[in-house]
């Protein structure tokens, strides 16, 4: 996002006239919206194929992933609002969100290493 105020005046001229926001700033957070999409349908076709051909670990793994993959999808939706509102109000914060990829990876990472731990103890069987 521009560092320009929202209100510039021309050189000389008293009147303030609103800066325009292009329409590629709305574009890309719908992009960036479908693209955590994505991520969420892959790893939730992941969690179904575990759900249907997996013995007691690979439901248990299928429910954590299902539950990371909600979890990636409601925080998309609630960053592209977020996103969409700050950019139709002219906000001139940043629009990157540092905490939720994190904790999302985070959870991630914990799903794969309860699979592993639990396959490899052999607590399935």
């Amino acid at each position: 996002m521009s560092s320009q105020p929202l209100l510039q005046t021309a050189p000389g001229k008293r009147i303030a006239l609103p800066t325009r926001v292009e329409p590629k700033v709305f574009f890309a957070n719908e992009r960036t919206f479908l693209s955590w999409l994505n991520f969420s349908v892959i790893l939730g076709g992941l969690a179904i194929g575990l759900l249907n051909f997996g013995d007691r670990i690979g439901r248990i793994s299928a429910g954590l992933f299902t539950l990371v993959a909600v979890a990636a999808m409601a925080y998309a939706l609630f960053t592209f609002h977020w996103r969409a509102r700050s950019i139709r109000i002219r906000g001139q914060g940043g629009f990157d969100d540092r905490l939720g990829p994190t904790v999302l990876t985070l959870a991630l990472f914990a799903a794969v290493v309860v699979n592993f731990v639990l396959r490899l103890s052999g607590a399935g069987n």
